[in-house]
């Protein structure tokens, strides 16, 4: 296919496709599909090898946001019932955060509901990071903490942070169909405010919201303008409770088309398969590692994801290895950038809007026999209750 070769000339060159070649990558037939997926690993392939980054989440304060983001399940008036708390202690989120690191994550990502921080926040998250990094040598630790006032960046960096996530989302044009407490412009600023603190800057989407392809080619584009070193890529989970509890509108084959595009506009960079993977592409996992080189081990803010066990064997199984600690993630020309080199490359983290979710351990072995092909796969998804927050041992 013309276009495939393309787009691979254009990825190896790290040459900006055009819009329409962007649109016609979602555009493929089912047929296609896994001739999409061998041109966009052949990107993938050049730049990071078969490596994949772990990453873990650890939700510093879960629930009772004052943001009215659809898709959320912390939201302002969400009814979900998910897992409630203040925020955590250092040495709990430090417990915590060994639990992913044993597991073989080098990235811990701290995540916090909200706006954005007070100061006392930013003073209360410094000490966690600082907590981690005495104890784990040579972790990596991201902030996702929202919108970032003047200064708080530098603070946070100078605590030892080595990156900051905040994602766009969607597309500026419908952004205000799907958050009115703030905007896509305060979005873009916190991701400026990252850059320029010396933070690896984080940046992704969430797809599956009733959003065009022209959409998500749009914010893709304007993912690449702005430049972050890593793009988490969300799938949607319809969390009972939300605006978009009824928004089943992704397939396997639909979510590797959007991964594909991706990784083809953003060729170097790395990209994250985050909240929803379990849900959205199911047994079609693994073939999506051909796309992305880095996921999140274990489960998610305040949802459920595949064993940390079964990630591993997955990534093992697929023929791909785990990151090492020792292993500089982005390609050197990115790395020796100023953003993104040495402890400070991204593996970024969700958004802590964008609440992810995955199957209980059992997932798609569970008792329930599977629904019919076409129909919402609600019953994967599983409210977290172990880890942060709990007093159950989490999955790592």
């Amino acid at each position: 296919m013309d276009l495939l070769n393309t787009l691979v000339d254009k990825g190896l060159r790290r040459e900006l496709p055009t819009r329409e070649e962007a649109l016609a990558v979602l555009a493929t037939s089912d047929d296609d599909l896994l001739d999409v997926v061998a041109a966009a690993g052949k990107v993938r392939r050049h730049w990071f090898g078969r490596r994949v980054k772990l990453n873990y989440l650890v939700n510093l304060k879960s629930g009772l946001c004052p943001e009215d983001c659809s898709y959320c399940s912390q939201r302002l008036g969400s009814k979900a019932d998910i897992l409630k708390y203040t925020w955590l202690k250092p040495d709990e989120a430090s417990q915590a955060a060994a639990a992913g690191l044993a597991g073989g994550a080098k990235r811990v990502c701290l995540v916090a509901s909200g706006r954005g921080p007070t100061d006392r926040d930013v003073d209360r998250v410094s000490e966690t990071i600082k907590a981690i990094k005495e104890q784990n040598e040579g972790v990596e630790v991201c902030a996702c903490l929202g919108l970032l006032s003047d200064g708080q960046a530098e603070r946070l960096r100078e605590a030892g942070a080595d990156a900051y996530n905040h994602n766009l989302n969607t597309s500026e044009a419908t952004y205000g169909d799907i958050t009115t407490t703030h905007t896509y412009a305060d979005r873009v600023d916190t991701v400026h405010k990252a850059h320029a603190a010396g933070l690896s800057a984080c940046s992704g989407l969430i797809a599956g919201m009733g959003e065009t392809d022209e959409d998500l080619v749009d914010v893709v584009f304007s993912l690449r303008e702005l430049d972050p070193d890593s793009v988490p890529v969300n799938f949607l989970i319809p969390f009972e409770g939300t605006p978009l509890a009824k928004e089943w509108n992704l397939t396997p084959q639909r979510c590797l088309r959007i991964l594909a595009m991706v990784r083809f506009v953003c060729p170097d960079v790395e990209v994250r398969i985050a909240g929803g993977r379990e849900v959205h592409l199911r047994t079609m996992q693994p073939l999506a590692l051909h796309l992305a080189n880095s996921i999140f081990l274990g489960d998610y803010l305040t949802s459920e994801g595949q064993a940390g066990k079964a990630d591993l064997e997955m990534i093992a199984d697929a023929g791909f290895e785990v990151e090492g600690a020792d292993q500089v993630t982005l390609p050197e020309h990115r790395a020796a950038g100023g953003g993104g080199c040495g402890a400070h490359e991204s593996a970024g983290c969700r958004s802590h809007e964008s609440a992810g979710c995955g199957s209980h351990e059992g997932g798609v072995c569970g008792p329930a026999p599977a629904p019919a092909a076409g129909e919402p796969r609600t019953d994967l998804v599983a409210v977290r209750r172990r880890g942060a927050g709990t007093d159950l041992a989490p999955n790592a």
